[in-house]
This record gives C-alpha cells, sequence and structure tokens, in this order.
C-alpha cells in the first residue's frame, strides 16, 4: 500500500514553508552526521534528541554515547510521541526520512511497521520503503 501523495524523496533539500523535516537523532541530541546534520540547516537544535527543533522533528535511534543503536521497542515510544504530536498539528506537513536505517543501521523491514498507526495521519509523509511494510 504505497500513498503516492504521501510518499517522501530519498533525499529531501528543500522544505516549503508549512513542511517539517523528520529525521533520526541521538539521545544526546549531537546532529553531526547523516539527516541529523542537514537537520541543523532547517533548526535542529544542538543538545536536542526529540521533538519539534525548528523546521524539524527529532526521533532517537542511538543511545546518548552515539556508540549503541536502540532497541526497535526502545524507539517506538519515541515514534508513538512523534504520532501523536502530528495528530495534533494538522497545519504542518511531517517529510519523514528512513529513520534508524542510515547511520544507525537498521533494516527498513524493522523500522516500518512502527508507523503503522501513520498511515491513516493524513499530515504524515513516509518513505517508499516504509509504505511497503505497513500493513
Amino acid at each position: 500500500m504505497v500513498k503516492e501523495n504521501r510518499t517522501t524523496n530519498d533525499n529531501i533539500t528543500v522544505l516549503l514553508e508549512d513542511q517539517i523535516f523528520v529525521f533520526g537523532s541521538n539521545e544526546s541530541g549531537r546532529h553531526g552526521k547523516g539527516a541529523a546534520k542537514q537537520a541543523l540547516t532547517w533548526g535542529a537544535k544542538w543538545g536536542k534528541a526529540e521533538g519539534l527543533q525548528g523546521r524539524t522533528y527529532g526521533i532517537p535511534t542511538k543511545n546518548a554515547s552515539i556508540r549503541r543503536t536502540l532497541t526497535i521497542p526502545q524507539i517506538k515510544p519515541y515514534v508513538d510521541r512523534f504520532i501523536e504530536f502530528a495528530k495534533r498539528s494538522p497545519e504542518m506537513i511531517f517529510l519523514v526520512t528512513e529513520i534508524g536505517c542510515g547511520l544507525a543501521g537498521l533494516n527498513y523491514k524493522d523500522v516500518a511497521p512502527l508507523f503503522n498507526e501513520a498511515k491513516d495521519v493524513d499530515n504524515i509523509h513516509l518513505p517508499g520503503k516504509f509504505w511497503r511494510k505497513i500493513k
């Protein structure tokens, strides 16, 4: 089930006025590489791991030392809070990157189901690989 009009690009380089860049962060909020580094250009705050930051939203996928990837059960509460935030913020469009699937090294087949509840939230856009794994 691919939602064509709610599928994010593989490489997000431009944000429209109402769009929010959703990226994988670490629990210390050190945004030094990957999508987290890109998020700094749109207002991500150094030292803030989770939540709305400028025109970005962080979802931790690595621990505070950045040496260990969080487990799927550890990431789930962060994703759940994000989905609830998006439901309360219909004026924003959330462009979710393949969180956890880059530097954190997780498989999209494992991460995508965390976003199952997002399929009915019109302002959440997901990567195509996530849509294909959501039931």
